[in-house]
């Protein structure tokens, strides 16, 4: 059982794409949600950087997590939000379509890029969900750049090398393609036709994870944007280490969802044959985003 969790959560958190994208405005490999409004890359950073815009409204920016696209992780929650956000899906560097810069990543570098792409579509201030690795990019934008946030939604989000048990890391040593799951494998080539990237995908994030490190607590207590933090009761993230995140980020609110890694937003991998849309969080992440800040 601990191998399985870790081998699922690995290809979550661990996973990241080389490949070189051609700049395409609206062409998908993948089928759309009919109510998509715009698809389009923007240069941002040396990269062409993919992103999808829904409905209209208030911005709401979505950052997936390690080895995802935007469909495997927020495909079931998109239309919800859309129907009153405009809704900004992103691909960060090497994931997905968005190409990549030939550079280790990092959650500093993911952060500074989804600024530039908010600028170069001129959205001055948005509020955030990021999952799992883009649960820890957002804690970045908030760190970073701190004008650009209004609210936070942190899903299953990393902080601190103690906020999952020990045996993960040693896990994390032993990374292999081959135990990632077949849903991620087949979204990254449905978006992206490129067995080469899809290995060089792995191992670029395999050792972003594998040098992981803390967040300093100066910085995690410089944020002031209302924070709704989300773990699952079966998450591989602890109940401990959410309970930490929530007393250093002084207007944070804390909810544990019973399921696992992502189970709470319809993550591909998490899906099972009585899923219902009930299961989803939108609702009280809705309710929290629509709270006037005090």
């Amino acid at each position: 059982m601990k191998r399985k969790l870790t081998y699922f959560v690995l290809a979550i958190l661990t996973l990241a794409a080389c490949n070189n994208k051609k700049e395409t405005e609206n062409t998908m490999q993948i089928s759309a949600p009919k109510d998509i409004k715009k698809t389009g890359y923007s240069e941002v950073n040396g990269l062409q950087m993919y992103y999808e815009i829904y409905g209209q409204g208030k911005p709401f920016v979505l950052i997936h997590g390690g080895g995802s696209t935007i469909q495997s992780n927020f495909e079931k929650v998109i239309p919800l939000f859309a129907k009153n956000r405009q809704v900004i899906a992103v691909e960060l560097q090497a994931h997905g379509r968005t190409s990549d810069r030939n550079a280790d990543l990092s959650f500093e570098q993911d952060a500074d890029d989804v600024a530039t792409l908010l600028k170069n579509l001129l959205i001055d201030k948005a509020d955030f969900l990021g999952f799992s690795n883009g649960g820890t990019t957002t804690l970045q934008i908030a760190i970073r750049h701190p004008e650009l946030v209004n609210k936070l939604i942190l899903g299953s989000t990393l902080a601190k090398r103690n906020g999952v048990p020990e045996w993960f890391w040693g896990f994390m040593e032993n990374a292999r393609l081959e135990n990632m799951p077949e849903q991620l494998k087949e979204a990254y080539m449905k978006a992206t036709p490129d067995s080469n990237g899809l290995q060089v995908m792995h191992d670029r994030d395999a050792k972003r994870m594998i040098n992981f490190k803390d967040i300093e607590d100066g910085q995690l207590e410089s944020i002031k944007a209302p924070t709704l933090i989300i773990i699952g009761d079966k998450d591989v993230i602890t109940p401990e280490h959410a309970l930490e995140l929530h007393r250093q980020i002084a207007n944070a609110e804390l909810a544990i969802i019973p399921g696992g890694h992502g189970q709470y937003i319809g993550e591909i991998t998490t899906l099972t044959p009585d899923f219902k849309e009930s299961d989803l969080v939108v609702p009280m992440i809705e309710k929290f985003l629509d709270k006037k800040n005090d």
